[in-house]
């Protein structure tokens, strides 16, 4: 059976999110599935060989508009798509499946406006399919890359190693680097560590703040590696702490306990659909009352931080 499945948002988390609802509907219909998903949400990169996971269809700016609209149906009609599954409200997708001929065609309520991410996918997939669906992802890695990266990067059991997100989305949502170091800097003074830098060529200037630290030699960064080639490295590392970001996310699904800093995102929506992820939030506030407004990065102390991570990397 030939089946599409279009999830539509721009991030790495939301991809990660997305996964147990992609995952059921492959096993429900004993297929792998098409997935349309923009290149921003780095799909290929996360689902490189997953048995669940047949084609990535990229969803670029020439399947905008008008003139998109035609160009991208033409290319999906050559699949002869018998089931679709669409992850959003969009009319434009819904007549696209029409346009294209799938018979068979599941979609959100059209027109709505706001929803809470993960809710809105698991009412969805278990109303479509007509059973229930665990909101836990588990991203896909080949052992034997898992093990390249260990041997790669001398990576043993002697020390802890800890993945530190230092990526965000904006600087609302980026705690201060300098915090981080200090951090890692107690941390390092409590138990030997390496500390794997999350980050990519946009996040140079603040990794470059970690190598011209007391750290230096303790850091491996991300700054030149795809997420793919990232991927087995965090599945190496016994940690995580790290802005609410995409590599939050990751490392979730790569089964890793995992610290997220939620200074100006909502923990409801981002930060309660794994049992991997822990979180702080700003002095003041609570999981349920953090929002994409909090604008909270100066209430999350060092000491909060400090204490938090070295209770998990304990228990």
């Amino acid at each position: 059976m030939k089946i599409l499945i279009i999830q539509q948002r721009y991030g790495i988390g939301d991809m990660v999110i997305f996964l147990p609802y992609i995952h059921a509907i492959s096993k429900k219909f004993n297929s792998p599935v098409s997935l349309l998903a923009k290149e921003s949400s780095r799909a290929k990169d996360i689902l490189r060989g997953d048995k669940h996971i047949d084609k990535i269809i990229t969803l670029d700016e020439e399947k905008d508009g008008l003139s998109g609209f035609f160009k991208l149906s033409k290319e999906l009609k050559k699949i002869n798509f018998e089931k679709v599954f669409i992850f959003n409200s969009s009319l434009r997708y819904n007549l696209i499946a029409k346009f294209i001929g799938i018979k068979s065609i599941h979609q959100y309520p059209l027109f709505r406006s706001k929803d809470n991410i993960v809710h809105s996918a698991k009412i969805f997939t278990e109303d479509a399919l007509k059973e229930k669906v665990l909101m836990e992802p588990k991203i896909q890695v080949d052992n034997e890359r898992v093990m390249l990266a260990k041997k790669k990067y001398n990576i043993t059991n002697n020390e802890k190693n800890i993945c530190v997100g230092l990526s965000a989305s904006g600087e609302t949502k980026r705690w201060s680097i300098q915090k981080y170091i200090s951090v890692c800097e107690k941390i390092n003074k409590k138990m030997t560590c390496r500390f794997f830098l999350a980050g990519g060529k946009n996040d140079k200037i603040f990794i470059n703040q970690f190598m011209n630290s007391t750290l230096q030699k303790n850091c491996i960064s991300f700054e030149n590696l795809t997420v793919s080639e990232a991927i087995p490295l965090i599945k190496n590392c016994d940690f995580y702490f790290g802005n609410d970001t995409g590599w939050l996310h990751l490392s979730a699904g790569l089964n890793i306990k995992s610290l997220g800093l939620f200074m100006d995102s909502p923990v409801l929506a981002y930060g309660k659909y794994s049992k991997n992820i822990s979180v702080i939030v700003p002095e003041g506030f609570t999981e349920a009352t953090t929002t994409h407004d909090t604008l909270g990065k100066e209430k999350i102390s060092v000491e909060m931080v400090y204490n938090k991570v070295i209770k998990m990397l304990t228990n």
